[in-house]
C-alpha cells in the first residue's frame, strides 16, 4: 500500500481522525495525520510537502474541508481524496466562495456562527456545532469533536492554495447530502473539479459517522 497523508480541516485537529486512521494501521497502512492548526496555508503546505517528499512513493493525501487547500498546492502525490472539502486554485479563498455562492443564489451561504475575539482568533459556536458538523454522530462521538475543536486566526478566510493539485492529480470527491457547513452550490463546484464522485448521505464529519466506509474507500486507492 501506498502511504496515507490527512490532512484536518479548521478549528480541528489530528486526534478527531483517529478512529479512521486506527482502522486503517491494523490493515497495515501507514497513515500520518500532521497539525495543521493555526498557521497560513503556506506554512502548512511547505510542511505537508516535505512529508511528501520524504515518502518511499508518491502517498495518498485523504483532505477534509479546509485541508482542501492545503492540498490543492501538494506535488508529487498518487491520488487526492477530498472529503467534504474546499477545492480551490490561486486567489480562490473561503471569503471568494462565499462571494460567489451569494451572488449565484442571491442569499448568504449558511454557515457555522463564529465569534472572535481581540488576538485575531475564530472560534466556534459550540451550541451549534452539533447540528452544523457532527448531526449524524453519536452524542458521545459529537461530545468528544467537540471538546477538541480550537481557535483558527481569522486570516484563514483570506487564505488561498500555493497550487491546483487537482487539475493533474486523479482524484475522488467525497460529496455529503446532510452537509451544514459547506453550502451545496459550493460543494457541486468542488465535486465537478474531480475525476470521480462519491455520494454519501452524512453530514460535514463522516471520518466520524461512517469511518468503516472511509477506511473501506481509502484502502481502495492505497
Amino acid at each position: 500500500m501506498r502511504p496515507l497523508i490527512v490532512l484536518h480541516g479548521s478549528w480541528h485537529q489530528p486526534a478527531h481522525f483517529d478512529d479512521v486512521a486506527g482502522r486503517l494501521r491494523r490493515e497495515g497502512a501507514d497513515v500520518t495525520v500532521p497539525d495543521l492548526g493555526g498557521r497560513p496555508i503556506a506554512e502548512t503546505t511547505r510542511t505537508v510537502q516535505e512529508l511528501v517528499d520524504q515518502a518511499a512513493e508518491p502517498p495518498v493525501v485523504l483532505a477534509h474541508s479546509f485541508g482542501g487547500l492545503t492540498a490543492s498546492g501538494l506535488q508529487g502525490i498518487s491520488h487526492l481524496i477530498f472529503l467534504a472539502a474546499i477545492v480551490s486554485e490561486p486567489g480562490e479563498t473561503a471569503q471568494y466562495w462565499i462571494e460567489r455562492i451569494k451572488e449565484e443564489t442571491g442569499r448568504e451561504p449558511a454557515q457555522v456562527p463564529l465569534t472572535f475575539d481581540d488576538k485575531g482568533l475564530t472560534h466556534l459556536d459550540l451550541a451549534a456545532v452539533r447540528e452544523a458538523m457532527y448531526a449524524d454522530c453519536t452524542d458521545a462521538v459529537a461530545e468528544r469533536a467537540t471538546a477538541l475543536l480550537r481557535p483558527e486566526p481569522v486570516t484563514i478566510f483570506d487564505e488561498s492554495p500555493e497550487g491546483s493539485a487537482w487539475k493533474d492529480t486523479p482524484s475522488t470527491y467525497i460529496a455529503c447530502t446532510e452537509d451544514r457547513t459547506l453550502a451545496p452550490e459550493l460543494v457541486a463546484h468542488c465535486a465537478a473539479r474531480c475525476d470521480t464522485t462519491v455520494t454519501w448521505r452524512a453530514s460535514h464529519s463522516p471520518y466520524l459517522s461512517r469511518p468503516v466506509e472511509l477506511a473501506t474507500l481509502v484502502l481502495e486507492r492505497l
